[in-house]
């Protein structure tokens, strides 16, 4: 049967993994204060947006400084340029994956820095785009990806993957026990028509999942998984938090702002392997363990919006703010 295009409600729009709002920089100044931005420093944001937390280390680092914006949507990056025009050569914006931090930054004369940012939400531009195709509050076409210029999109991957891969998209990324029913359903769906629109697949799910029960829209975890998928974010956070700690000098932190569970978990671990530990010998004493090079943590626990940021910021609600400075 058809699937009519669903009614996004009030509800909807607050229950969205990150809220289309006009975009603020979330955790700004707890992230800018425990970064340590100073006057003459070397900085690099890794999802330079907007430029929201960019003009704010700017402030900091003055014209005495040098920051490096990466970005892998070339309209983010034009608008960070605009925003932080004023800084001249001090600010530089490259387009790229912050996967490749180190190339880039090599690249980009960033070989050893003070700091880096990496805000791993996506921003309230894109959601509100609706030809960018994330959200389903806005029908448009199923796209999703970052960089608009390049990989496949999500409608490539719901015409194209088997019922299965498509499954396990969503039960890995989305954490969705209904995965298999609404794999099964775009699987069947497609067959009578190619999903072109965000607002036939929004539909699709609904009705796979049983409908509405709840504050939150049944495909929030669907579009979240796919856009994972499409953009290889969880990868991406990985090699780009690996590399970001390379090109840190002594002293030197990253601080890592998350939206969900799975890249929390990330970043808790690989910070955690950093960390590493003391081990005893049997001859005496102990040796240090960990993967070099070594850190310390200096959030135990993840730094969380207050409630008057909630209040004004709803996207910033379940953001979670680690920092570590390399130690050696």
């Amino acid at each position: 049967m058809s699937v009519s295009n669903p009614a996004i409600t009030d509800a909807d729009r607050r229950a969205e993994p990150v809220d289309a709002v006009l975009h603020k920089p979330v955790l700004a100044a707890e992230a800018i204060e425990l970064l340590t931005a100073r006057p003459g420093g070397t900085y690099i944001d890794c999802t330079v947006g907007s430029g929201g937390h960019s003009r704010l280390i700017m402030e900091k680092i003055g014209r005495t400084g040098r920051l490096l914006g990466i970005d892998r949507d070339p309209e983010a990056l034009a608008r960070a340029g605009k925003r932080l025009l004023e800084y001249g050569n001090c600010y530089r914006g490259v387009h790229g994956n912050f996967a490749d931090i180190s190339a880039i930054a090599v690249q980009s004369g960033f070989e050893c820095v003070d700091g880096v940012i990496l805000d791993a939400g996506v921003s309230s531009e894109q959601l509100d785009t609706p030809e960018r195709g994330f959200s389903f509050m806005h029908d448009g076409p199923l796209d999703m990806r970052m960089d608009p210029t390049s990989g496949p999109t999500a409608a490539d991957l719901v015409n194209g993957r088997m019922a299965e891969d498509i499954e396990e998209i969503i039960r890995r990324y989305g954490e969705d026990r209904m995965a298999r029913r609404i794999a099964g359903a775009i699987v069947r769906e497609r067959a009578k028509e190619p999903f072109i629109t965000t607002a036939r697949l929004a539909g699709v799910v609904e009705v796979a999942a049983g409908g509405r029960r709840g504050r939150i829209h049944p495909a929030t975890r669907t579009f979240q998984a796919l856009r994972i998928e499409v953009n290889g974010e969880l990868e991406a956070l990985e090699r780009g938090i690996e590399g970001a700690l390379g090109l840190l000098k002594r002293g030197g932190r990253i601080a890592v702002i998350s939206f969900h569970s799975l890249e929390d978990r990330i970043v808790k671990n690989i910070f955690k392997e950093h960390a590493g530990w003391r081990e005893s010998l049997e001859s005496g004493g102990s040796i240090w363990q960990g993967k070099k090079p070594a850190v310390t943590i200096l959030t135990k626990k993840p730094v969380m919006a207050s409630d008057r940021e909630m209040q004004v910021n709803h996207r910033s609600r379940t953001a979670k703010l680690r920092v570590a400075e390399r130690s050696e």
